[in-house]
């Protein structure tokens, strides 16, 4: 499977309470996505997934190693080519507070496209975003509401579907599923999977909860303490374990995952 993204030695940290101090976050992780392929990041809180995946997306500036999309190294966060920032989007944990909640569906949609403007559809706008909604689930009708008028679930969508206006090929979803009810998470996983035929994209799953990752990912990396401990296709993770920080979070999450 061809790499799509390619990190190698990153390394990130962050400015401690003492003075000139510094905390490292992540520790020279190497990391590969492939195309159309679900890489589930996982952890225990404070292992340094989150701050990874902002590294990925150009949230938060490294302290060294490399980022590659596509082969060709993406540099700092601010110094990317446009069609780069495009390709790689986020999909964040609470997508209520990451929504603008003053605008309606319709202009958090074409928000995307002042941005990126060569990624605008020819024609109707209206129309591109109505088709857009009916992609991840929603009815047209959800264009001229606001967030606060919308579900969690329905919320999500919406982000999802602001991220598609740019016709990325990676999403990076940081718990992205986390923050809604099980029969609504159900929903989204399976909206993820039905995208990802649909467009050919990857994602990169930031998650702790191994349930949700079992039924999604193709592979998953364990990170402990801001390193990648363990990284093996899904089931072998799941019953042939070869890290001890793999087999405690197993342990720890046995009733979801039996």
């Amino acid at each position: 499977m061809p790499e799509l993204l390619t990190v190698r030695g990153l390394r990130v940290s962050y400015a401690s309470r003492r003075r000139g101090a510094r905390v490292a976050a992540v520790k020279g992780v190497d990391l590969d996505v492939g195309a159309e392929e679900i890489v589930a990041l996982v952890g225990e809180s404070g292992s340094g997934k989150t701050t990874l995946a902002r590294a990925v997306v150009g949230l938060t500036r490294a302290d060294g190693g490399t980022i590659a999309f596509r082969g060709v190294p993406i540099g700092r966060p601010g110094s990317w080519p446009p069609q780069q920032r495009r390709a790689v989007q986020m999909v964040f944990q609470d997508p209520k507070s990451s929504l603008n909640p003053r605008m309606p569906v319709e202009k958090i949609i074409a928000e995307a496209w002042r941005a990126h403007p060569e990624a605008a559809p020819e024609g109707d706008r209206q129309r591109a975003v109505r088709g857009l909604l009916d992609q991840v689930g929603l009815d047209g009708t959800v264009a001229g509401r606001r967030p606060g008028e919308l579900s969690g679930g329905q919320c999500q969508r919406v982000s999802i579907a602001r991220a598609l206006a740019l016709r990325p090929a990676l999403l990076v979803c940081d718990e992205a599923v986390s923050a809604l009810d099980v029969s609504v998470q159900a929903q989204i996983l399976g909206l993820f999977a039905e995208l990802r035929g649909r467009h050919g994209l990857s994602l990169l799953f930031i998650s702790h909860d191994l349930g949700v990752v079992r039924q999604i990912a193709d592979r998953v990396a364990v990170m402990y303490l801001g390193e990648i401990v363990e990284c093996a296709p899904t089931e072998e993770i799941f019953t042939a374990p070869r890290h001890t920080y793999t087999r405690m979070l197993l342990d720890a999450a046995l009733d979801f995952v039996v």
